[in-house]
This record gives structure tokens, C-alpha cells and sequence, in this order.
């Protein structure tokens, strides 16, 4: 983790990421809409709309050093499935194809550059959805398969894929929403420690690993306390 490119690095989680790689001794890349708001010292701001194709490959065109891609950019607006389209279609269009753009971007600078690893913030609703949770939900859980089919097909050259799941940290997006939130500074800690030390998955907190739990048994348990029954 020599080199890293950190999408949505101007604030939130991604702004940690680049803070705390660049305090341990790394290259970074800063990543966003609007590379003015960057305000880290020594980061490299970098302009970049992971919706955008031709942002992507000129992203991929200057940060050809890369060993490491932190798809940390996402969007959530709260849309239910059954509600406003354009909506539900602006959080796969981020949260999955852009995901997935920068990695097909970026997979062939990580191979030149010895395989190197990739992150996807992904979220405790990879695995469940709530009301009002629906589009980001569904996104999420396509982010979470994504990660593990991305796995598979970047072994050979040696990419390392890990996929990050929490429920709230204490950031901008969470602001106003209640529950226990993970203090940003220790997600990424965890998450670049989890990289490094080989993991494939990082499950930041209890309501998160407790989720995944769920998995396995009857959904009538889980889904009671938001159906009432």
C-alpha cells in the first residue's frame, strides 16, 4: 500500500482513508466531484465523477503507480424500489457500475504494478433492508457480490479484493440519523490493517457481524421487527 487512489476522498469516510494512508507514509490520490474541497496536505486531488467513463479513464491515465483502490464513493437517497426510479437508478449507477468501472479502469494499472489490493466500502445492508432503505440496500448487496466475483477473476494477477461492511460511522451522511455510530478513524484502521494482513472481509461492528449471522436462519425471525409480526 504504497500508492493509493481514494474515490469520494473530500469528506466522510474516504477523507479518513486518505489521512491515515497518507500518515503511514503512502502516496495518495484524493478523488472527487470537486477537487477544490480537498483539503488534506499532501494529498493529490484528483477531479473525478466515478459516473462519468471518460473521468474514469483519465483518473486511471494519471495515477498510473496505484497498488492500491479504495472505491469508497457512494450515494444514498433513501428511495424505495417502488418509489422514484431515477432515484433507485442513481444508486446502482454509483454505488454498483461506478464501483465497477473503477475497477475495470484500474485493474490493469494494479497488475502492472505487482496486483496490489482493492477495497469496496460496502455496508451492513449488503444483508438486510429496512423501510426506506430499499435502493441503497439493493445497491449494496450487488457491491457485496461484486466484491466476491471480482475476487475470483483478479486472483490470477494477484489483486486482492476486500469488502468492508458497517453499519453507521460517525459521518456527514449519518448526520441526524439515530444509533450507535463507529468512529471513522477506527473503521479505516481496521480496514487498511485487514488489507494488509490478507483479509477478504472486514465486518467493523456487532450489529453488522450479527446481521451476516442472520443469513442462516429463518428470515421470519429477523424480518419480525419490521413487519410487526
Amino acid at each position: 500500500m504504497t500508492t493509493a487512489l481514494i474515490t469520494g476522498a473530500n469528506r466522510g469516510l474516504g477523507r479518513h482513508f486518505a489521512a491515515e494512508l497518507l500518515a503511514r507514509g503512502a502516496t495518495v490520490y484524493a478523488a472527487a466531484r470537486e477537487p477544490a474541497s480537498i483539503d488534506l496536505p499532501g494529498a493529490r486531488p484528483v477531479a473525478l465523477d466515478i459516473t462519468d467513463p471518460d473521468a474514469v479513464a483519465a483518473a486511471a491515465a494519471l495515477a498510473g503507480d496505484v497498488d492500491l483502490l479504495v472505491n469508497n464513493a457512494g450515494i444514498s437517497t433513501g428511495a424505495p424500489l417502488l418509489g422514484d426510479l431515477d432515484a433507485v437508478r442513481a444508486e446502482m449507477d454509483v454505488n454498483f457500475w461506478g464501483t465497477l468501472s473503477m475497477v475495470r479502469a484500474f485493474a490493469p494499472v494494479l497488475a502492472a504494478n505487482g496486483g496490489g489490493a482493492i477495497v469496496n466500502v460496502a455496508s451492513a445492508l449488503s444483508w438486510f433492508a429496512f423501510p426506506g432503505s430499499g435502493a441503497y440496500a439493493v445497491s449494496k448487496a450487488a457491491n457485496w457480490n461484486m466484491s466476491n466475483a471480482l475476487r475470483l477473476e483478479l486472483a490470477g494477477q494477484g489483486t486482492q479484493v476486500t469488502s468492508v461492511h458497517l453499519g453507521l460511522a460517525d459521518t456527514d451522511m449519518a448526520r441526524g440519523i439515530d444509533g450507535p455510530k463507529a468512529d471513522p478513524v477506527d473503521v479505516v484502521r481496521r480496514t487498511l490493517d485487514a488489507v494488509a494482513a490478507g483479509d477478504l472481509e472486514v465486518v467493523v461492528d456487532e450489529w453488522s457481524a450479527m446481521v451476516k449471522a442472520s443469513l442462516a436462519e429463518d428470515p421470519r425471525g429477523f424480518y419480525a421487527r419490521f413487519l410487526g409480526a
